[in-house]
C-alpha cells in the first residue's frame, strides 16, 4: 500500500474530471504533478504541487486551479481538508482511517511492506569491490562493498533483477607484483631472508602463501630465473588472495553472484572484437592528443595511438585503448569488460568506483553508450574516503597488511551490523568519519543504536503484552479497533510509516541506499518521541492497565513500526536487534 501514490492517483483523476468539464485544458502533461509530504507538518498531512506547476501550460493563475482542484478533491471521502495556501500550493488533510489502514497493511505484508514493482523486473548489473587480488581487503573496500551490496537490495526490494558481480583486476602489472613478493615470501618459507624491496608487498599477510607454495613446490623454484616460476606463483598468488577476499567479504555478510576475470579478456578475443565493434561505428581513429593540462595521465604520449572517439558520447576528449608500442591501454580491456555486460543483456549497469577513478567515468558512460546504441544506461558511484578513530586519534595501520587497515580490522572491532549501518549514514559521495567510541556508544548520536533500540523498546511491548494476557500476535492486532489511535503524536507515527514505500521507490530511482539508513533514524526519533510522551501523558502509552482492547490498538502501532525498521534494516543487510543488553 503505498498511499502516496494512491492520493497521487485521486489527484490526477480530478485534474481529469476538471478538464472534461471544462475547467482546465484537455491533454495537460500530468507527469510533473507530484504529491509529497509538506516541509511544515503543522500544514498537513500531504501537498501536491499540481496547480504550481500547470498553471503555465493551463494558461491559468495557479491559485484557481488550486481552488478548482480542492473543491473536486473534498468530495473524497478519504480527503478531511484540502487547503489552499498561498499562489496556489494545496495542502491535504486525510481522513483517520487512511493512517489506520496503512497499519494494517504494514500488519498484512509483513517485511515485505513497501516492496515495489519499479523495477518491473529490469536485469540490471552492480558491479563492486573489484578489489586488486594483490592483498587484503581495506577500509575503502568495505565502504564500496557495503553500499554496493546495500544498493543490490534495494534494487531487489523495488522490483529489479539485480546481478551483483566483482571484477578481478588480475591482468595488470600488479599481479605480476604479487607474484614477485609471493615469491620472496616462499624463499622465507624455506629458510632464506626474503629480499621484501621497495616496489614489493610487505604485508605479513603473504607469508602464508609463501609457506602454500613450499608445501607445492618444496625448494625446486629456488634460484630459478623469473621467467619460470612468474605465471604459475602469479596464478597460484591471485588464487588465494581471491579465496581471502571471497572470505572477508562473507565476514561483512557479502555475497557475489558473479566474479569476473579481466585476465580471461586477453587473448580471447573479447578486447579485439569490442574495439572492432566501435570500429564499425567509426568510433576508432589513428591520432595524437593534446597535451592535457595540469597532471599527465600514465596513457598519454606525444605521439600517433588508437584513439576511442568518445566526444562523440559525451566525453571531454578522446581516450587512447592502444599505445604506440601496439600494446592495449587499461582503458581496452575495460570497454571490453563493459561490452560482455551488455552483451549478456542486462537493462541498465551500476558500477561503483572508489574516488581516485573519478576521471574514468566519463569515459566509461562513453563506451556504454556508444557499444549498447544508447540502450544501457550506466550509473557510477564514486565512494570517497573513510577516516578512522579511535581513542580520539587516527586509527593505526594494520601490521598485518603493512600500509592500511582491513576490512577483517573493522569488522573486528565494531562488528558487521554496526559496520554496515554506519558506513550507509553518508552518501557515498561524501567522505566519512567511523570512530570506533562512538559507534559503539549507546547514545542518540550514534544511529544504529538509536534504530536498533527502538526495535528492541517494540519487542518488549509487545512481551510485556503476552505477560499480560493480551493477544499482540498479528491476527489479533489486524482485528483491533483503531479508531482511537488519534492523537496527533500516533498520526505523526503513522504518517512516517506510510512514506516507506514512497521511500523505497525515491532511494531506488537515485541509487541511493543512505536514505533508507536517514529514514530508518527518522522513523526511530518518532518512535522514541511517542514513547517519551508516554511517560508524562498515560493516555499515550503503548500499554493501557485494565484496557486490553485500547492496548491492542496502540500495540499495533508498535507492531508496524517495528515491521518496518526489519524491513529497512534487511535492506541495508544488518540484522533486528530484539533485545538491548
Amino acid at each position: 500500500m503505498n498511499l502516496f501514490a494512491e492520493i497521487r492517483l485521486a489527484v490526477t483523476e480530478a485534474l481529469a474530471a476538471l478538464a472534461e468539464e471544462g475547467a482546465l485544458p484537455k491533454g495537460l502533461d500530468l507527469t510533473a504533478v507530484s504529491v509529497e509530504p509538506p516541509r511544515d507538518p503543522a500544514h498537513g498531512d500531504m501537498a501536491t504541487n499540481a496547480a504550481m506547476v500547470l498553471a503555465k501550460p493551463a494558461g491559468l493563475a495557479p491559485r484557481a486551479i488550486a481552488e478548482a482542484l480542492a473543491a473536486r478533491l473534498m468530495a473524497d471521502p478519504r480527503i478531511a481538508v484540502a487547503d489552499v495556501a498561498g499562489p496556489g500550493f494545496l495542502n491535504l488533510r486525510l481522513a483517520p482511517a487512511l493512517w489506520h489502514g496503512v497499519l494494517r497493511s504494514v500488519l498484512q505484508s509483513g517485511t515485505d511492506f513497501g516492496r515495489s514493482e519499479l523495477g518491473a523486473g529490469q536485469k540490471v548489473n552492480v558491479e563492486f569491490v573489484s578489489a586488486n587480488p594483490t592483498g587484503p581487503m581495506h577500509v575503502g573496500h568495505v565502504r564500496g562493498a557495503v553500499v554496493g551490496d546495500a544498493l543490490s537490495n534495494l534494487l531487489a526490494f523495488a522490483g529489479w533483477n539485480v546481478t551483483r558481480e566483482y571484477y578481478i583486476n588480475d591482468g595488470g602489472a600488479q599481479v605480476n607484483v604479487l607474484a614477485r613478493s609471493a615469491y620472496e615470501r616462499y624463499r622465507e618459507a624455506n629458510g632464506l631472508e626474503p629480499a621484501i624491496v621497495e616496489g614489493l608487498y610487505p604485508g605479513d599477510y603473504l607469508i602464508p602463501v609463501g609457506e602454500a607454495l613450499k608445501k607445492k613446490y618444496g625448494t625446486s623454484l629456488l634460484d630459478q630465473p623469473e621467467e619460470v616460476w612468474l605465471a604459475d606463483i602469479r596464478d597460484f598468488a591471485t588464487g588465494m588472495m581471491m579465496d581471502e577476499i571471497r572470505a572477508d567479504l562473507k565476514q561483512l555478510g557479502v555475497t557475489m553472484d558473479v566474479y569476473s576475470s579481466e585476465k580471461a579478456l586477453y587473448g580471447t578475443g573479447e578486447i579485439e572484437a569490442a574495439i572492432q565493434t566501435l570500429r564499425g561505428m567509426d568510433l576508432i581513429y589513428e591520432g595524437v592528443l593534446e597535451p592535457p593540462k595540469g597532471k599527465e595521465p600514465d596513457d598519454w604520449e606525444p605521439r600517433v595511438q588508437t584513439l576511442f572517439r568518445s566526444t562523440a558520447h559525451g566525453d571531454d576528449v578522446d581516450r587512447p585503448v592502444m599505445k604506440s608500442d601496439g600494446s592495449w591501454t587499461y582503458f581496452a580491456p575495460d570497454i571490453a569488460y563493459h561490452y560482455n555486460k551488455v552483451r549478456r543483456g542486462f537493462d541498465a549497469l551500476i558500477d561503483i568506483f572508489g574516488a581516485d577513478h573519478g576521471g574514468y567515468v566519463k569515459r566509461m558512460k562513453a563506451a556504454v553508450s556508444a557499444l549498447s546504441g544508447g540502450r544501457v544506461p550506466l550509473d557510477i558511484k564514486l565512494i570517497q574516503l573513510v577516516k578512522l578513530w579511535k581513542g580520539g586519534e587516527p586509527f593505526k595501520m594494520s601490521k598485518r597488511a603493512g600500509t592500511f587497515v582491513t576490512l577483517r580490522d573493522v569488522v573486528d572491532q565494531a562488528g558487521a551490523d554496526v559496520t554496515r549501518f554506519i558506513m550507509l549514514t553518508r552518501k557515498n559521495d561524501v567522505a566519512l568519519d567511523f570512530d570506533f567510541d562512538k559507534v559503539l556508544e549507546q547514545s542518540k548520536d550514534n544511529p544504529v543504536f538509536y534504530v536498533q533500540y527502538a526495535n528492541a523498546r517494540v519487542n518488549s511491548i509487545l512481551r510485556k503484552a503476552r505477560d499480560a494476557g493480551i493477544a499482540c500476535d498479528d491476527p489479533s492486532l489486524l482485528a483491533a479497533d483503531l479508531t482511537g489511535v488519534t492523537h496527533e503524536a500516533e498520526l505523526a507515527m503513522m504518517r512516517k510509516i506510510a512514506e516507506w514505500p514512497r521511500l523505497v521507490e525515491i532511494a531506488a530511482r537515485g541509487n541511493e541506499p543512505h536514505r533508507i539508513a536517514f529514514y530508518l533514524y527518522e522513523l526511530a526519533s518518532e518512535f522514541h518521541g511517542l514513547w517519551n510522551r508516554g511517560n508524562d501523558e498515560p493516555a499515550l502509552r503503548f500499554i493501557q492497565e485494565g484496557n486490553a482492547a485500547t492496548s491492542a490498538a496502540k500495540i499495533t502501532l508498535a507492531r508496524a513500526t517495528g515491521v518496518v525498521i526489519a524491513a529497512g534494516l534487511g535492506i541495508l543487510g544488518v540484522t533486528p536487534v530484539e533485545e538491548m543488553r
